[in-house]
C-alpha cells in the first residue's frame, strides 16, 4: 500500500494556507483566478477568511491608490 492516496486525501482537506489565500484573492481581485484554484477555494477554503482578507486587500488598495494621488497633485503643486 503506498502512502501516495492517503498523502492526497489528507492534503484535499487541509485548509487553505494564508499564502494561498492571498495569491487566491489577489487573483480575485485582479480577475485571473483559475478553475482549478476556484474549485479548490470552494472546498477547502472558508467564506470568512475570503472575506476578511478581500476587505484588508481591498481597504489596502484603496489607499494606495490615494496615497498616489495625494503625491501626485502635491508634485506637480495643487
Amino acid at each position: 500500500m503506498s502512502k501516495a492516496p492517503e498523502s492526497e486525501k489528507d492534503e484535499a482537506q487541509r485548509p487553505l494556507r494564508f499564502l494561498e489565500l492571498l495569491q487566491s484573492v489577489a487573483a480575485a481581485l485582479l480577475g485571473v483566478q483559475s478553475n482549478a484554484a476556484r474549485t479548490r477555494d470552494f472546498s477547502r477554503g472558508k467564506p470568512l477568511h475570503f472575506v476578511i482578507i478581500g476587505a484588508v486587500a481591498t481597504v489596502l488598495f484603496v489607499l494606495a491608490v490615494a496615497g498616489i494621488v495625494r503625491l501626485v497633485l502635491h508634485l506637480a503643486g495643487a
